[in-house]
């Protein structure tokens, strides 16, 4: 379960923030979201994409496991999806960088995969959802291991377009072209 802070901070204060703990936070609406510790079969799933990804030839500098991502909602946010495929040219912008955080002034992700974790549903199907169209991310997947299912969002024209698949569906993926990957595929890890 993520732990909420009442206290408000900017996203200034955000980016100086550290509670001398190796805990991971999301900034929503000025507040500080521990992030939980994520499942076994989240993972999995994770590690999975991550290994699949790279065997469709996408480079190892441009995936990324927990990066941090500046959003604009009410106020400048920052989310911690579970993995992030870089652009060429944000990998290059990335490089050298102290920290794993892509400001809202840099090019936007080309894809995200967002773990639904138990209670974090709301997050992941709707809060983030416009949060990542409004950054022009090509692709967001919401991984669901709970409702056995993946969502895939495809940015069209400052909107998601929705398609969801289950079972032996294979996953079809406008930016990664051809797959052969099936949802009960990812689902098992």
């Amino acid at each position: 379960m993520s732990q909420e802070s009442s206290q408000k901070i900017t996203f200034e204060e955000f980016l100086e923030f550290d509670d001398g703990t190796d805990f991971m936070y999301e900034l929503e609406h000025g507040e500080l979201i521990q992030m939980a510790s994520e499942s076994e079969i989240n993972q999995r799933i994770a590690s999975f994409l991550f290994s699949y990804f790279l065997q469709l030839g996408i480079p190892y500098y441009r995936l990324r496991m927990k990066s941090e991502i500046a959003v604009n909602s009410q106020r400048v946010g920052v989310r911690v999806p579970d993995l992030v495929i870089f652009s060429e040219e944000l990998a290059a912008v990335m490089q050298g960088a102290k920290r794993s955080l892509v400001m809202l002034d840099m090019p936007a992700p080309e894809l995200v995969v967002e773990l639904v974790s138990p209670s974090q549903e709301s997050r992941d199907y709707r809060y983030k959802r416009s949060e990542y169209a409004a950054r022009g991310i090509l692709e967001y997947w919401v991984v669901d291991a709970i409702a056995q299912k993946v969502t895939l969002f495809q940015w069209v024209e400052g909107f998601y377009d929705e398609f969801v698949f289950t079972d032996d569906m294979v996953i079809n993926s406008p930016l990664l072209g051809e797959l052969t990957l099936t949802a009960a595929q990812v689902l098992q890890g």
